[in-house]
């Protein structure tokens, strides 16, 4: 393993405290490992040029990726390519889970955190801009986007000021935000999703009505995708539940499949609405949520070109 892959592991991630410092190493170590990997062709270039089309202008061929790569690429110019894209992080108080968090610090809204962190790290070297909005029951902290070099700093400031301690209520969020960007763009959720499906879907259809791209990122602590537990268990339940007392291994079956379900619609309905879906857990390495985001702008990126 490249050395620097080894901070893909969100385990070893969480060791360190600066989030700037987690995003440079995640993203660094991300792209070291393209070269060797299966998805070698998501390039991270993929801002800056796009495959050659009949009929477009031979002049902008970039001759330097021919020689390099064998195929056709076409230079795109700033104001074809700049990218104004905005993360929508949850930090409500289900964001907290994480059953070693005490010790490694690894809650559900740190690797949420990372992984909005590292891929506005990526958009930021390609010169797109990037904005944040964190938010509960209302929004904590927004800005707006920037390609200013120094935003990352900006919005690391503002995921680290947010304790997640209140309920969610994603529905007026995504409508009071939709308004503020009207212009098209990327919008990118990262939230546990623990809300009512009804309003989630209406909120994304909203920034759908504005033209912008829209995925979500769905990140689950391990726990809530296994259920390991064993033997009495008393659960305390996160933004005002109350505490419970079971026997998990009798809820087990019942509970994974009631997820599954649950997962299963909410894909199925941002699919109909035409959002990029994307489930994560926790244990899982962030170059998936890194993968997921170029695969879904690579998947875009195809789609304008076709309609050239």
């Amino acid at each position: 393993m490249n050395e620097l892959q080894k901070y893909l592991d969100p385990k070893v991630l969480s060791k360190i405290t600066r989030l700037d410092l987690q995003a440079r190493l995640v993203v660094e170590g991300f792209v070291s490992g393209l070269h060797k990997s299966p998805f070698h062709g998501f390039s991270v270039e993929f801002a800056s040029h796009r495959e050659y089309a009949p009929g477009d202008d031979i002049k902008h061929i970039d001759w330097k990726v021919l020689g390099k790569t064998d195929r056709l690429y076409i230079k795109q110019y700033e104001e074809e390519t700049n990218l104004k894209a905005t993360f929508l992080l949850d930090g409500s108080e289900s964001m907290q889970y994480g059953r070693d968090a005490a010790r490694d610090g690894l809650t559900k809204y740190r690797y949420a955190a990372a992984a909005a962190a590292s891929l506005a790290f990526l958009l930021l070297q390609q010169q797109d801009a990037v904005g944040l909005a964190v938010f509960d029951e209302q929004v904590k902290s927004y800005h707006p986007p920037s390609a200013n070099p120094n935003q990352i700093k900006t919005l690391v400031h503002a995921i680290d000021s947010v304790q997640p301690k209140a309920k969610t209520s994603l529905e007026p969020i995504c409508h009071s935000l939709a308004e503020k960007l009207p212009r098209r763009g990327l919008i990118c959720l990262v939230s546990d999703l623990l809300v009512d499906v009804e309003g989630l879907i209406k909120g994304l259809q909203h920034f759908r009505h504005y033209g912008h791209e829209v995925m979500v990122l769905h990140v689950l602590d391990e726990d809530e995708l296994t259920f390991p537990f064993q033997g009495n268990t008393m659960f305390q339940g996160l933004e005002s539940m109350g505490r419970l007392l079971v026997e998990p291994r009798s809820l087990r079956e019942g509970y994974l499949e009631a997820l599954e379900t649950f997962c299963r619609d909410v894909k199925r309905r941002c699919v109909a609405n035409r959002v990029d879906y994307k489930r994560i857990s926790t244990a899982d390495h962030l170059d998936a949520a890194l993968l997921a985001f170029l695969a879904a702008r690579a998947a875009a990126a195809r789609k304008a070109g076709s309609k050239r």
